[in-house]
């Protein structure tokens, strides 16, 4: 009874020991999660944003899969400060665009953002960071990218309520080079989001990633509803999930109706 009595005891100790180790791993994951909703959060992350559009151009027959590639490097600069960079590598495979232009496949221009953010929040809990924004005439064909150097002011505020995360990220970007034959850029970028995170690192998020063109004086809202969930692949840390989204309004040749959205996320904690 005494060998029965001890081999029991280990076998709960064995238990409450898993259960632990199920706790903590979900607790951790959880605030990874809440980090992924942070845009200047102390993560690195590559995410890997894949959407696809229809109802574009002229005739409403355009068609466009993008990949963004988006990884997230920060680095600490002192006790105080953090530089985060933030980088969207988008490659393109789009078709029907444009009249009689047949299909292209290739890189378009990439926007890369440097935000210098406290390491700490402000006494009311709001984090924030703020630096510049460029854009590179990075496209490997010239229907896919502005053939124009580009650059701007970029912020982002946000806080972080419990479960919820909320705030605006916004830029400006001016065409300073490039092409001449091109339209020049002159766009307002607003990225209004917000987000709840749950015990099991799930995380339901709403944003608009909404651009207002002022030399055609036009507004492109995509509406963008997903779902995403930390876990482990062998042994990377990833979030995997996706959504759809309504284009609430668009330029003349944008795109209409609703998209869908798949992000993978491979994730590095220190």
């Amino acid at each position: 009874m005494v060998y029965k009595g001890k081999a029991y005891s280990v076998l709960v100790l064995a238990a409450m020991s898993v259960l632990w180790t199920n706790v903590v791993f979900s607790e951790s994951n959880e605030e990874l999660a809440k980090k992924l909703s942070n845009p200047i959060a102390s993560l690195i992350s590559v995410p890997l944003q894949l959407n696809h559009d229809s109802n574009i151009g002229k005739a409403d027959e355009g068609q466009r899969l993008l990949l963004n590639v988006q990884p997230v490097i920060p680095v600490s600069l002192n006790d105080d400060w953090n530089l985060i960079s933030r980088t969207i590598l988008p490659v393109v495979s789009q078709q029907d665009m444009f009249a009689n232009s047949g299909s292209q496949f290739g890189l378009g221009d990439v926007v890369q953002s440097a935000f210098f953010s406290p390491t700490q929040p402000t006494e009311s809990g709001w984090i924030w960071g703020a630096g510049p924004v460029l854009l590179l005439p990075t496209a490997t064909d010239e229907l896919l990218g502005a053939d124009k150097w580009g650059l701007g002011p970029t912020a982002v505020a946000l806080r972080q309520d419990g479960p919820w995360t909320y705030g605006t990220l916004a830029n400006h970007i001016w065409s300073v080079a490039g092409n001449d034959q091109r339209q020049d850029i002159n766009a307002t970028f607003l990225q209004p989001f917000l987000s709840y995170t749950t015990p099991d690192a799930i995380t339901f998020a709403l944003n608009t990633e909404s651009t207002y063109d002022w030399e055609s004086e036009q507004w492109s809202v995509p509406i963008n509803f997903n779902a995403t969930k930390v876990t482990k692949i062998g042994n990377q840390l990833v979030s995997v999930g996706g959504g759809i989204r309504y284009w609430a309004e668009s330029s003349d040749n944008g795109p209409e109706g609703f998209g869908i959205r798949i992000l993978f996320t491979l994730l590095y904690p220190k």
